[in-house]
């Protein structure tokens, strides 16, 4: 198991897939990063992942998405609502603002099950300096907001408590 990098930065070296083609692609990762707590999976690109359970606000079912995650000055993972530029929210990040079926949320790292009583930074002085951090070491997020109207919003999951498998 590798440890978390001590740089962040990331030159784009992928073209990004239309968001269909990251539904169906978060489907097999998050199969891959349930099976293995290998590097190959869990490090793609050089950005580490976390697999985010989340509950639907309308089913009330269950929800995984595989997403890479960025550490803040803090060390807490934040993830990225950008779902490459579209026009709506991914779905995982609607389901988290609803803080009724979702007060905390599940995340699976590479090193165990945690509970995460995560925070949306939307707008404001903090989400910006966070952005701005991001950005110096994943500039592909300026394109993707560069795509939408709306404003992408970043989700800092700090861990609560192990979950024993």
């Amino acid at each position: 198991m590798s440890a978390e990098p001590t740089s962040q930065k990331i030159e784009q070296a992928w073209e990004t897939p239309a968001a269909d083609e990251i539904v169906e692609l978060t489907k097999s990762h998050v199969a891959g990063l349930e099976t293995t707590d290998d590097d190959s999976v869990w490090v793609l690109a050089g950005m580490h992942h976390v697999v985010l359970h989340t509950i639907g606000r309308k089913s009330g079912t269950e929800h995984k998405v595989a997403l890479p995650t960025w550490n803040d000055r803090d060390g807490h993972r934040i993830v990225v609502a950008s779902f490459a530029g579209a026009v709506k929210h991914p779905s995982w990040y609607i389901n988290m603002r609803d803080r009724e079926a979702n007060p905390r949320v599940k995340i699976r790292t590479q090193s165990g099950l945690y509970w995460s009583d995560h925070e949306l930074l939307v707008e404001g002085a903090e989400r910006d300096e966070v952005w701005e951090q991001l950005l110096a070491d994943r500039a592909w997020y300026a394109d993707y907001q560069a795509r939408t109207d709306r404003t992408i919003p970043l989700v800092r999951l700090p861990t609560s408590e192990r979950i024993e498998a």
